[in-house]
């Protein structure tokens, strides 16, 4: 917390026992703000990720998406200088991970942090972006920008991981070329 850094997790490591405020509001309490302050805090980012109808809930009572929403909240509540997420979204639906990207990149269009985003999932990396690292085996293969890798990766690897629908690679011999075709 001293740092600036805020983290949401791909399990939402919510305290069951507290309601959503209470929740969304804790780190707040830990770090001794005033009660009037984190109550306007928690509002605040309540109303912004559609949740101040729930703030009196406990997390049992909660949806995956709403779970996934209050984990974002809690992170949001701190003003931190760089969001971790990792795999944020991994445990939810298909219909539900579309609903929460487009959270996600509101959520950094409005708030304009650094946020750092680990996901195994390219249309995840694509979508929400404005530079992917692709690592395999912790080794950087490329950096740039999401089309920048789609239009120009650097190897096979890059090319097949960014490809959607997944990219289909022929073994061939180049036999000629020249400015304007190709002969393989």
């Amino acid at each position: 917390s001293e740092r600036g850094v805020a983290m949401v997790f791909q399990s939402y490591a919510l305290y069951p026992h507290m309601t959503v405020a209470e929740n969304m509001g804790y780190s707040l309490k830990v770090n001794k703000v005033p009660k009037e302050e984190r109550d306007k805090k928690v509002q605040l980012v309540g109303k912004a990720l559609q949740l101040e109808h729930l703030l009196d809930r406990k997390p049992a009572q909660l949806s995956g998406g709403q779970r996934q929403r209050v984990a974002i909240g809690r992170a949001i509540v701190r003003d931190p200088k760089v969001f971790l997420f990792d795999e944020p979204l991994s445990n939810l639906d298909a219909e539900l991970r579309v609903d929460m990207r487009l959270h996600i990149a509101k959520l950094h269009q409005e708030l304009k942090s650094t946020m750092i985003y680990v996901t195994h999932d390219q249309v995840e990396a694509m979508t929400l972006a404005d530079k992917i690292v692709v690592l395999r085996d912790g080794k950087v293969e490329q950096v740039g920008s999401p089309m920048d890798l789609y239009h120009n990766p650097v190897n096979r690897f890059v090319a097949g991981f960014i490809g959607s629908p997944k990219m289909n690679f022929l073994p061939c011999t180049v036999e000629a070329w020249d400015e304007t075709s190709l002969t393989v």
